[in-house]
């Protein structure tokens, strides 16, 4: 319906009688947008993952109306006893259950509970309770008993371990007690176990997801100050960003490192770390390309990552053409590549696609995490900058540290990052040369 032409949906609520239009407003079912909508199978868990303003909360309401309303008003539903979890007893009140989204606000004039708040509680018309909680004050979970439960914002609690698991021991009334997590992701250890287990569901949303319901000038500023960071990534597109400890690398350096505008480079080189094979599933062709700036003494030099262009399950060909645009995209000096992993079928299948592209092999004596530790002195030094729109790699390399690389699959941007900063600031021969040398 709302696909169909204009004159189609109007013909549609024309002919909706009184009642019938009072009540499509209510209908979520209708309205939800796929991530708000429970998934199917026999699931305990319902991790709802988005940002800012991607409708976390209105799920979260109109889910706990699915699951207390019957049929009709008075009839009861699945659920007759709710836990309503937030960071605080005001947040509850403000956001889960008085908020624009909250379940007043989602509920038929017919089938609205009544807020009591001497008593911290939700009555409604069948009888059905929903007890407000805060993950600050978890002890209060002691005692009472639910067969559902709603839990907002776990990522903000302070000590979220703590509140859920609590929360569990009381979760334990009716056949099949249930809990959703409606929240922005952070690095925490119990979001990320609560999404592990088998049995937890996950949906996900970023906030342009739900732009229909958004102010415009809100996306408008929000994109264009968090657009293509870490704390964009986490904020507005969901993710959850996997900073591991001893990283050489922090989401806040990164974001911090951030610039919109570069400089006229003294030399740009194209580092590559070539996937060994091209099938689905095999490791990427990590391809980052690094401009510099080498006038006055090394230690004065600085590097601007510009761009990420790594492909995944590339043909040797697509991956060349990968490369080869990259260096003629930003008019690059060189190509450095691993020479570990064919370094001579590296340089052939590239000058069949670019013949002119200057080259170089290096060699790997070190392993991933000493190699990448002369380059995180680099950025410890404040000598290199980051652009926008660099998420993939960055994911990477907050998950390298000396002791190697802790995620799955292989760091292959992080090493086509290294590649190219060691060509352009560490190398021995770059600082014997002069700037702007198209031979390295």
């Amino acid at each position: 319906m709302a696909s169909a032409a204009t004159e189609v949906r109007e013909a549609f609520i024309e002919a909706l009688t009184d009642e019938e239009a009072a009540a499509l407003p209510y209908l979520f079912d209708f309205w939800a947008l796929e991530h708000q909508l429970p998934p199917e199978g026999n699931w305990r868990t319902w991790v709802i993952l988005g940002g800012r303003g991607a409708g976390k909360t209105r799920a979260g309401a109109e889910w706990v109306r699915s699951m207390v309303e019957g049929s009709r008003p008075l009839m009861a539903g699945e659920a007759r006893r709710v836990a309503l979890l937030g960071e605080t007893y005001d947040q509850v009140r403000d956001v889960m259950i008085e908020g624009d989204s909250g379940i007043l606000a989602c509920s038929p004039p017919d089938r609205r509970p009544v807020w009591k708040a001497g008593q911290r509680k939700l009555v409604w018309p069948n009888g059905a309770e929903a007890q407000a909680f805060s993950a600050h004050d978890y002890e209060a979970l002691r005692g009472p008993q639910f067969d559902a439960a709603w839990a907002d914002e776990l990522a903000k609690w302070k000590q979220p371990e703590a509140a859920w698991d609590m929360l569990q021991f009381g979760l334990r009334l009716g056949e099949a007690p249930r809990a959703v997590v409606t929240t922005t992701p952070k690095n925490i250890a119990i979001l990320k176990d609560l999404i592990d287990r088998p049995s937890s569901v996950t949906t996900h949303a970023t906030t342009e997801a739900n732009r229909a319901n958004l102010a415009a000038s809100f996306l408008e500023e929000v994109k264009a100050r968090y657009g293509g960071t870490r704390l964009g990534r986490q904020e507005l597109e969901g993710v959850l960003l996997d900073d591991i400890e001893g990283a050489f690398w922090t989401t806040p350096l990164l974001d911090a490192l951030r610039v919109d505008e570069v400089p006229e480079f003294d030399r740009v080189i194209v580092g590559v770390d070539p996937a060994v094979t091209s099938k689905d599933g095999a490791d990427e062709t990590g391809i980052v390309v690094v401009g510099a700036v080498t006038r006055g003494p090394a230690k004065d030099w600085k590097a601007w990552v510009l761009e990420d262009a790594s492909v995944s399950a590339a043909s040797p060909t697509e991956w060349a053409e990968a490369v080869a645009g990259a260096y003629a995209r930003w008019g690059a000096d060189r190509v450095v590549a691993e020479g570990n992993q064919g370094g001579d079928m590296i340089e052939a299948v590239l000058r069949q696609v670019a013949p002119t592209v200057s080259y170089r092999k290096v060699t790997a004596r070190r392993g991933k995490g000493l190699r990448a530790e002369p380059v995180a002195a680099l950025y410890e030094q404040g000598r290199v900058r980051h652009r926008r729109g660099l998420g993939g790699l960055e994911d990477q390399m907050c998950r390298m540290s000396v002791t190697g690389y802790r995620g799955v699959g292989s760091p292959d941007r992080v090493d086509a990052l290294v590649w190219a900063l060691w060509a352009a600031m560490l190398d021995p021969a770059v600082a014997r040369s002069g700037p702007r040398m198209r031979q390295l």
